[in-house]
């Protein structure tokens, strides 16, 4: 595993979501399409919430000692009972910024940590820090293009009646 090129990535992240939302209307941050998929602020809210109560404590804890048992994390369940798409999007930008300053100062004072540690995980089987740190910076790029659809769905509601189909097909 390459952890020069994840946390790169990493960092390239936290200067890119904040160009993506810059001046985006609160009800565009807060629209959802007719699937019923995330808001682009309910994406923001789950990325502080990932970056605090998921991942980084997830490997902090197997690095440290794979036997202890992970705190329980309901993604889903969060999203609603935190009420994502109430919460104020400046607010969870910075809050988001500022855990990923502390996951990066972490991740960058880690003397050669052993990414195989693993715990027994009852859902996955053996969760090694290096699979939920690989899986932590694959996380931001699945979330990137998450907001990049929502920007294109919102393109073609703004649109109507006409068709983007002279522009490109989407097909991510």
């Amino acid at each position: 595993m390459n952890i020069q090129k994840l946390i790169e990535s990493m960092d390239r992240f936290q200067t890119i979501l904040p160009v993506l939302l810059r001046e985006l209307p609160i009800e565009d941050l807060r629209w959802k399409p007719e699937s019923g998929n995330w808001s682009i602020l309910e994406v923001l809210c789950h990325l502080h919430d990932e970056e605090k109560d998921d991942f980084r404590p997830r490997v902090q804890s197997i690095l440290t000692d794979p036997s202890l048992p992970l705190v329980p994390w309901d993604p889903e369940g969060t999203a609603i009972s935190r009420r994502y798409n109430e919460q104020d999007p400046e607010s969870e930008l910075n809050a988001f910024l500022a855990e990923r300053r502390t996951s990066l100062e972490y991740l960058r004072g880690l003397e050669r940590p052993d990414w195989s540690l693993a715990f027994d995980h009852p859902k996955f089987g053996p969760l090694t820090a290096g699979m939920v740190m690989a899986g932590w910076a694959a996380h931001d790029q699945m979330h990137l293009r998450q907001i990049t659809k929502r920007l294109f769905e919102m393109n073609q509601r703004d649109c109507a009646p006409f068709v983007t189909d002279y522009g490109g097909e989407w097909k991510a």
